[in-house]
């Protein structure tokens, strides 16, 4: 059995917090660059452009890449011999608190959805934890701004459901979304589980690395129709009517019921942000 002190996970997930905010995961930024080779339009090039020179600007002068600085999404996997001296969840958000008022970072979170009374320190997050074999914790911080959030979607289609069906309604998801996601957008998809579980794969999807196509053929195949579907929407960077919309789309899976099919369609914004540790 190996000890880790709640402090220890408090200093990781301050950390965490600011990392995320102002740096952008590997190669996205060289993503966001490349795109411009295959853009269409004059003017989205130049957006496009434009938004590399902020994201190199946020780096130089150490501010976050965008002023929405998201919601706290932590996933943890907690190894089965670890035992955490003190409440892990206190240590969580306590991490949350340091990293957003000590980091400057935007605070945007309410304590009640209806009186939207603000909590001054952007807690509590959202913890999603596993227990894992091993003894280490790793934690992923994603903060989540809601221009894309609140673009998202889930149906709950039955088992007759074909897969262009579901290629259909990703890609009217991000049409209804249109400009508000701050595109060029990522596009989580989760398919299966249950009404929530479908929502969080979605979720663990935009945390999926960019270059990292799904292993099984027929869902690989799905993010790439889902791509070019969506790209030929003709939306482009922010909305000026561009052939680059989305970066790229990743979809997790999980089996699901006889009598159902769940889809949720999480959809980031071009600073689509995670950051991550191992305890």
């Amino acid at each position: 059995m190996r000890e880790i002190n709640a402090t220890e996970i408090t200093k990781a997930v301050a950390a965490l917090c600011v990392e995320a905010n102002l740096h952008l995961p590997r190669g996205m930024r060289e993503c966001i660059e490349q795109s411009a080779d295959s853009e269409e339009s004059e003017l989205c090039k130049s957006v496009l452009g434009d938004i590399v020179s902020n994201i190199d600007c946020a780096a130089e002068l150490g501010v976050p890449i965008c002023q929405d600085t998201g919601m706290a999404v932590v996933f943890a996997e907690v190894g089965q011999d670890v035992h955490i001296n003190g409440s892990f969840e206190d240590a969580v958000n306590k991490g949350v608190a340091e990293g957003y008022v000590n980091g400057r970072l935007r605070l945007s979170i309410v304590r009640d959805p209806l009186e939207r009374v603000n909590t001054g320190d952007n807690t509590p997050a959202v913890i999603h934890t596993r227990i894992v074999p091993g003894d280490r914790i790793r934690l992923t911080v994603a903060p989540k701004g809601f221009g894309s959030e609140n673009m998202s979607r889930l149906k709950m289609f039955t088992p007759s459901a074909t897969k262009e069906d579901i290629i259909a309604f990703v890609v009217e998801t991000v049409s209804l979304a249109g400009s508000n996601p701050c595109p060029p957008i990522v596009v989580g998809v989760g398919i299966g589980g249950d009404f929530e579980y479908s929502a969080l794969l979605a979720k663990k999807a935009l945390c999926r690395g960019l270059e990292l196509r799904h292993p099984e053929p027929l869902y690989a195949e799905m993010e790439q129709a889902m791509l070019d579907g969506i790209n030929r929407l003709g939306i482009g960077s922010q909305g000026f009517g561009g052939t680059v919309t989305a970066l790229y789309v990743n979809i997790e899976k999980a089996p699901t019921h006889i009598a159902g099919l769940p889809v949720a369609v999480n959809i980031g914004c071009h600073v689509t942000r995670h950051s991550e540790t191992v305890l």
